[in-house]
């Protein structure tokens, strides 16, 4: 609605203030995100990149380990040429509860900005075990890892003061009180909005005028999404399957362990072929480990990285519905103002005595029934009633054209938005993709390599009549 603080996009800038600026570095950061300008023929709705920020989420430690105030931080550091920050090498040590505060605030600092999600505070598909075992605070590092080369890729997030003082302040939680003090939006002043009843404004209504841009990116997103759970099944149903998970009941990776150790009894029973058939039993379990090692290094971060691409979706589409509800506000404002005006025009003709005035539909003449029976059908109380419609109107119209204004430059920055999220998107399916292939590609070498070590063995094995 018109009034809130997300209506304001002062914090949106696209300029940075004048800085020594730092030289890229030889093998620096490409691709979506780092570009260091855009050409001329940029249009307006194009995003603009002044230069690169990569972000890296490393050494988690455990911290007052002894305590029940335990936690765990995360040194977060940066290579960048920006100039909005005051080093070419920021870096700080941060918790979890730092990167849910920076998140929360972003979102309400930028809420034309599609911000990524954050890990759930306790996933259960990081491990059966606490939440300060090597492997969940490793799990966790990735995730927020991913989490700020999102922010990193985004031209307008990764300038903001508060990522800036993320990644810089050795004073961090001065800077929250701060900030939650005096955030850099300024809170509007009420107006006639904020008197407007909520079933007027109705966030469960439907935009009657469709903008066909914003429809071909909603279903853009639904496809892609739609493609991103399908695959998320499939992927589970195979890592169910060959995982190390015996209470499934399809475990291959303990199959092919149990047929290893029944083809060793096979061995010491045929004394002939004992050692061919000990070395296909070594090759089984090899095969085993590798199965175990490829589900464990390729496909559970698969399945990471798909949940986390579809949360980080999740976040666009949030964005367009945020724009959609802006255009209900102007729509549902302007019905608003064409009824109070109707009803000013009336009863100016009431007054000036203009014959069939009043019939203008079932609701007007109720109410002039029962303005008759209260006695408030006189030309004075008209008079009065047209005073404060007028005065309703002057307002309505002011909302009205803010509600437009709004709506307008919420619409230019979501189709900025878009392009973004479309980069950092490619750019993230490009690095999963790739991930996936080079450890499909790795397992498959590994396991011919073994199965052809022992593929001559076997064949020397003479079976007589």
């Amino acid at each position: 609605m018109l009034g809130d603080d997300e209506d304001v996009f002062d914090s949106v800038t696209w300029e940075s203030p004048s800085a020594p600026t730092y030289e890229t570095p030889r093998d620096g950061p490409s691709g979506p995100g780092f570009r260091q300008s855009t050409s001329d023929s940029d249009g307006p709705n194009d995003p603009k990149w002044e230069g690169y920020l990569n972000t890296t989420v490393s050494d988690p430690v455990k911290e007052l380990a002894e305590t029940k105030d335990a936690y765990v931080s995360y040194l977060v550091s940066a290579q960048t040429n920006l100039r909005i920050y005051s080093t070419p090498n920021p870096s700080s040590r941060r918790r979890f509860q730092d990167f849910v505060f920076l998140r929360e605030n972003l979102v309400r600092d930028f809420p034309a900005c599609v911000v990524p999600a954050l890990p759930d505070k306790h996933r259960l598909e990081y491990i059966t075990g606490d939440r300060f075992s090597p492997e969940f605070m490793e799990r966790r590092r990735m995730d927020l890892h991913r989490f700020l080369q999102r922010l990193s890729r985004h031209p307008t997030l990764q300038r903001s003061t508060l990522v800036r003082a993320f990644f810089e302040s050795t004073e961090w939680h001065v800077h929250m009180h701060q900030h939650i003090a005096h955030p850099p939006n300024q809170e509007p002043t009420p107006g006639i909005i904020d008197n407007i009843s909520d079933t007027l404004l109705n966030a469960f209504s439907r935009v009657r005028k469709p903008d066909d841009r914003f429809l071909s990116m909603r279903e853009h997103v639904d496809q892609f999404e739609e493609g991103l759970v399908t695959s998320e099944r499939l992927w589970s149903r195979l890592r169910t399957r060959t995982g190390d998970a015996p209470e499934s009941g399809e475990d291959l990776t303990a199959d092919y362990h149990d047929l290893a150790v029944a083809v060793q009894g096979l061995g010491f029973l045929e004394s002939g072929i004992t050692d061919p058939l000990n070395h296909f039993s070594n090759t089984l379990l090899e095969f085993s480990a590798l199965l175990r090692h490829t589900t464990q290094n390729t496909t559970d971060p698969f399945l990471i990285h798909l949940h986390s691409l579809l949360t980080y979706s999740h976040a666009n589409r949030a964005v367009l519905k945020l724009r959609d509800q802006k255009q209900l506000d102007f729509e549902e404002l302007s019905d608003y103002l064409a009824g109070v005006t109707s009803e000013r025009d009336r009863l100016s003709a009431v007054i000036n005595g203009h014959a069939g005035s009043t019939g203008l539909g079932l609701g007007s003449y109720l109410k002039d029934r029962v303005d008759a029976l209260r006695g408030a059908d006189d030309d004075r109380s008209r008079v009065e009633k047209m005073r404060k419609l007028d005065v309703k109107i002057k307002e309505l119209q002011d909302a009205v054209t803010t509600a437009h204004e709004t709506s307008d430059a919420f619409s230019d920055e979501t189709l900025r938005e878009q392009t973004i999220f479309q980069h950092a998107k490619d750019a993230e399916m490009k690095e999963m993709l790739g991930s996936l292939a080079d450890g499909q590609i790795e397992f498959y070498k590994a396991a011919m390599e073994e199965w052809e070590r022992v593929e001559s063995l076997v064949q020397r094995i003479r079976v007589h009549p």
